[in-house]
């Protein structure tokens, strides 16, 4: 297994999927998404396998503050790839699986 976790440090999911995977005690990598960010290659594994819609905290400030809901699709992609905090976290990655949230069921059928 090779998990990934995406998300930030202020996110409670994320801290919870952090415990989860270290009481099994299954190695992942953190990646930090306000300080490191998406690599291009990671952030188009992750989207071939997740919807913008997903992807996307519509209820966080910076998303209203960036006027996401009346820009173009290519322009709220290219805004989300720069604004990591306009994800929802934690997005968890074991190869080409993607989860987006604190999602235990599904990541026991990983083991």
């Amino acid at each position: 297994m090779n998990i990934q976790i995406f998300g930030s440090s202020k996110c409670f999911d994320t801290k919870k999927a952090q415990r989860w995977f270290k009481e099994r005690r299954v190695k992942f990598q953190y990646i930090d998404l306000a300080k490191k960010g998406f690599s291009a290659g990671e952030y188009r594994a992750v989207r071939q396998k997740l919807s913008f819609e997903q992807l996307v905290n519509t209820g966080c400030k910076a998303y209203q503050d960036l006027y996401m809901a009346y820009i173009t699709p290519e322009a709220a992609e290219e805004k989300l790839f720069d604004n990591p905090q306009l994800f929802n976290t934690p997005i968890v990655r074991n190869g080409k699986s993607v989860t987006v949230g604190y999602c235990p069921e599904v990541w026991e059928t990983w083991e």
